[in-house]
């Protein structure tokens, strides 16, 4: 039977987040940088942008650090009440149109917890947030794609199952991988040339954010996200 965990981009309400006052701080890491910021980020040097993003509600206490693109992480202690706490990520703004792209990959290498509910995944937006594609490289514990099962692709060096659906505010297409991978490369272009080629889910967008990060349901007690090597070449 299929598991599901409802996604929605709404943000939660300030009040909900209040319980994190008074919590302690997770344990400091000798990074470069770091923030237990709600809403916390930091630009490199290459030109990518970390984002602590805890948007959901019911969130616990979350630190992300840095000390780079391609070497980071998370520290979170989320309950597990259900429904997705946060998305810490990095993201590379790539804005192109589909049409005028030639290539677009990405190389991924993470540790991530044996406990917890959570998925390792790209979200792959269009410049106008109208179109989500989450890539999930890997899962654990009780979480699910939004919308209905359309079957397995294999795209992009990888077989994915693959859900199509919409949580109020824009289309949202999740490819799950069918097997766990902590470490890869993924050709991302063919998988956009067939969503709108293929399938005719969407039209000649304008590529906007390739993010990759960590959606965290539930991570109790505190669990250690990191990610050891990350980048997106785009041309």
């Amino acid at each position: 039977m299929a598991r599901r965990t409802l996604r929605t981009c709404l943000v939660a309400p300030t009040a909900a987040f209040a319980a994190l006052v008074g919590f302690a701080a997770a344990p400091a890491h000798a990074a470069t940088w770091s923030s237990s910021d709600r809403w916390g980020t930091y630009s490199t040097a290459d030109g990518y942008t970390l984002y602590n993003n805890i948007w959901g509600s019911g969130a616990g206490s979350q630190t992300i650090w840095a000390n780079s693109s391609s070497n980071w992480g998370v520290w979170a202690n989320h309950p597990d009440t259900g429904g997705i706490k946060s998305y810490p990520n990095a993201k590379k703004v790539v804005n192109k149109p589909l049409s005028a792209l030639t290539s677009l990959t990405s190389s991924y290498n993470v540790t991530v917890p044996a406990a917890g509910d959570y998925n390792t995944s790209y979200d792959i937006w269009d410049s106008d947030y109208d179109y989500e594609v989450m890539l999930w490289m890997n899962f654990n514990g009780d979480v699910g794609a939004l919308g209905s099962a359309q079957g397995t692709a294999t795209l992009g060096g990888h077989t994915w199952t693959v859900y199509k659906g919409n949580n109020g505010a824009n289309e949202v297409f999740s490819f799950l991988r069918t097997s766990d991978s902590s470490a890869g490369t993924v050709n991302i272009l063919p998988i956009l040339r067939w969503l709108k080629d293929t399938k005719g889910w969407w039209g000649n967008e304008t590529i906007g954010d390739v993010q990759f990060g960590y959606e965290i349901t539930s991570s109790s007690g505190g669990l250690d996200f990191r990610t050891n090597s990350f980048s997106v070449a785009s041309r």
